[in-house]
């Protein structure tokens, strides 16, 4: 006799939903707040290295706009809607260290689901509305995301 099983979750699928539920969560309170408390966290594995002309700082790079990569549109963007900054991060720890220097009362990031799950439960006991906008394209460099994602999170208000 056969027994039917239920199909095995993917850690993917597992991290996608879990994110998606805490989007969901947040987004009000992330609405409420006003740009200039906002800051966005992109990974430093959207740069494209070849050119980038970025500054490096502590725990991330300043994107200089160099036109490299999708970053300058979405450093255009957050300067234009009168976002607190920018941080093009060389790894999750860094976002702890932001948050406890510019300590904004929202944050959107921008990373793989892995990531993005690990941010979320690390903000726990922050006071800080997270929206998380995933990668297309995931891995340890030449990364990238959907722009038109990323501004629609932007502009939530």
């Amino acid at each position: 006799m056969k027994i039917c099983k239920f199909p095995r979750k993917s850690k993917l699928q597992v991290y996608k939903a879990y994110t998606e539920k805490q989007n969901k969560a947040h987004a009000k309170k992330f609405a409420g707040v006003p740009c200039d408390k906002r800051v966005v966290f992109a990974p430093h594995c959207m740069r494209n290295t070849a050119v980038c002309a970025a500054e490096e700082r502590a725990g991330h790079y300043v994107c200089t706009e160099c036109g490299g990569c999708k970053i300058k549109s979405i450093s255009e963007l957050v300067k234009k809607l009168g976002y607190e900054g920018l941080y093009v991060l060389k790894g999750g720890r860094a976002i702890m260290q932001l948050i406890k220097e510019r300590k904004p009362k929202a944050m959107v990031g921008i990373a793989c689901f892995f990531e993005g799950e690990q941010a979320f439960k690390i903000l726990e006991e922050y006071d800080v509305a997270v929206q998380f906008v995933p990668l297309t394209k995931d891995g340890c460099s030449g990364t990238d995301t959907d722009l038109a994602e990323v501004e629609k999170v932007l502009l939530q208000k």
